[in-house]
């Protein structure tokens, strides 16, 4: 089996290349640091007509926090867009017949949906915050879809939620929600100042430790005919935590005794939001997930060496 990894560099995909070593099976990555642009077709063809592969894994994304990709917004439209569409093209013209697995991350769904399941994915629009980047998810999507009628490239699709875990960024507009506040309790503990939190910590988010995803899509390079990944699947528990659950916890485990203030001015958006795992249990019944506390030890652990 030959499987290209696009963005290997990246948050996901130095989980996916972890995961895909201990699994034993080899793997050609691509990213704009060994000189792919997936941008472009060119040299995005140039790379599958060097390996390949039976498998793609598109983990390549332009993406950060939500003042990042509010003040970069247009960049991360066009970015992404032209990955999304660049990669298919190159495929079409290369190896139709590899398989590609995109993860789509839950912005996707409508805007006011509090419990996520695959048949309400598109029953309105995305929140406006986060539409840079959930539209050229859902396009990718779509591409998927015209390139499966045009070219028979067959796409696997994930919904995933908010990931955290190590081999994320130290940049704070870079780096996701949750380990954003990891590295902000470990600052807050070496500087001695409070931590503040946006809304009043009662806003309940489902989150995905990033080597649980890695496993899953290896799980997939291994068994892609699984007869339940034909169309878009959560990669769901059904389950959150608190925003103020979770700073407790982090809290806990950092070591941190300061003081932990909730800006009250700041909006905690829908109240709820998790994905349905009804699907996903049938096509991975036996699959186990990072126990949270154990996922967030991990990922502080991993910060712990950084700042």
């Amino acid at each position: 089996m030959q499987v290209a990894l696009l963005g290997h560099t990246g948050f996901l995909g130095k989980n996916v290349a972890d995961a895909l070593t201990q699994a034993g099976i080899a793997f050609a990555g691509a990213s704009r640091g060994n000189g792919v642009d997936l941008r472009s077709v060119e040299q995005t063809a140039d790379f599958l007509r060097n390996t390949c592969p039976d498998v793609v894994l598109h983990c390549a994304a332009h993406v950060g926090s939500f003042n990042y990709v509010t003040e970069n917004a247009s960049a991360v439209m066009l970015d992404n867009s032209r990955m999304a569409l660049s990669v298919y093209e190159a495929m079409a013209q290369v190896c139709p017949q590899a398989i590609i697995v995109h993860p789509l991350a839950n912005c996707v769904f409508p805007a006011n949906a509090e419990t996520m399941s695959e048949e309400t994915w598109q029953d309105g629009p995305v929140h406006s915050t986060v539409l840079p980047f959930a539209a050229t998810r859902r396009l990718a999507w779509a591409a998927g879809e015209s390139f499966a009628q045009s070219h028979g490239i067959r796409s696997i699709s994930l919904l995933v939620p908010n990931m955290y875990g190590p081999h994320d960024s130290t940049d704070p507009n870079q780096t996701a929600a949750l380990d954003a506040l990891i590295s902000r309790f470990l600052t807050a503990r070496r500087t001695g100042q409070p931590v503040v939190i946006w809304g009043s910590g009662a806003a309940i988010r489902e989150w995905i430790f990033a080597p649980d995803l890695a496993r899953i899509m290896v799980e997939i390079c291994l068994n892609p005919q699984n007869s339940g990944l034909q169309h878009p699947l959560n990669v769901a528990q059904n389950t959150g935590l608190s925003i103020r659950e979770l700073a407790g916890m982090i809290q806990r485990i950092v070591g941190y005794d300061g003081a932990v203030h909730y800006d009250l001015a700041k909006p905690d958006g829908v109240l709820k939001k998790v994905m349905d795992d009804t699907r996903f249990r049938q096509v991975f019944p036996d699959f186990k997930f990072t126990d949270f506390e154990q996922g967030i030890a991990t990922t502080v652990a991993y910060y712990k060496e950084l700042l």
